[in-house]
């Protein structure tokens, strides 16, 4: 059941993926089309800021995800001898190296991984899940983080964020392209019944892109989330230490200072919005999730 929910998982992720990629170059075609009279030229253009603007943001991923959430780095044993005595077991057994550990001040209880690859990964705990867990959860939570540096879910992350700016970026493009004067095939095709099809087709996929990316985006968190439950009870062996974690993080109070952008990359939404299940959830329900545990 275990291995199968992973691979079922990872199978989705790539479709996702791809998904996205064929996304950006989609828009860059729409925007080509209706601003420059060419489609590849659109294309070579989406794929240039998309390779661009993901290498920036995977070179810096850690200090930016920390720092738009406060994140302080702990550099001793010392400063909390639990925490880092969790993580250093944890990453031997996952066969990673230790990640940064960063503590960001809020008294509700909840934690995220980021960085760009597992040996450049970071973990970030609040001062609430400290106070809220026992050893047991705090194992739970922190193999959840551990299995997204195993599993490169970090990366994912970076780069699902990463080309959803750039989607939005490129449609800002198009569209102030077209109300400043662009639209050089719409001054073209004012005759043409094939040419005004292909352009009203153009506008809306420029106009829904950012949308549909978002959705992507989130659809894939959902996913990760998931299969971290199940790498992380592969690497305890005991799914009860994250369903009572999750139980305590869910039963608990938003957030104050998180970052609204980096909401995805926390173990549960930091803003508590869960009155209905919808696709612009960032996370699936805790209940489904557990329920997922509890059939571990």
């Amino acid at each position: 059941m275990l291995f199968q929910q992973i691979e079922q998982n990872k199978r989705k992720t790539i479709l996702l993926m791809v998904g996205f990629f064929v996304l950006v170059l989609i828009i860059g075609g729409a925007v080509g089309y209706l601003n420059f009279s060419s489609a590849r030229a659109g294309i070579l253009l989406a794929a240039i800021v998309a390779v661009g603007y993901m290498g920036l943001t995977i070179s810096n991923s850690t200090n930016i995800v920390m720092s738009l959430n406060n994140g302080k780095e702990i550099t001793s044993k010392e400063q909390y001898p639990l925490l880092w005595n969790v993580v250093e077991e944890l990453a031997l057994i996952s066969k990673v190296r230790m990640p940064k550990i960063y503590v960001i001040e809020d008294a509700s209880p909840n934690a995220f991984a980021t960085g760009n690859a597992p040996d450049k990964a970071a973990v970030a705990v609040t001062t609430g899940i400290m106070e809220r867990l026992n050893r047991e959860e705090l194992e739970g939570v922190m193999a959840h983080e551990l299995s997204h540096i195993r599993n490169y879910d970090i990366r994912l992350s970076t780069i699902a964020l990463a080309l959803t700016a750039v989607i939005a970026l490129l449609a800002n493009i198009g569209t102030r392209m077209l109300w400043f004067g662009g639209g050089g095939r719409r001054k073209n095709n004012k005759n043409d019944t094939g040419g005004l099809i292909f352009m009203v087709i153009s506008l809306v996929l420029i106009i829904l892109a950012p949308l549909a990316a978002t959705l992507v985006q989130l659809a894939l968190s959902r996913n990760r989330e998931y299969l971290a439950d199940a790498s992380a009870v592969e690497l305890t062996r005991n799914p009860q230490g994250l369903i009572s974690a999750l139980t305590k993080i869910s039963d608990s109070p938003p957030m104050k200072k998180a970052d609204p952008t980096s909401a995805a990359l926390y173990i549960d939404n930091p803003f508590k919005k869960k009155k209905s299940s919808s696709l612009m959830d960032t996370h699936p329900s805790i209940e489904a999730r557990i329920e997922r545990l509890e059939e571990m």
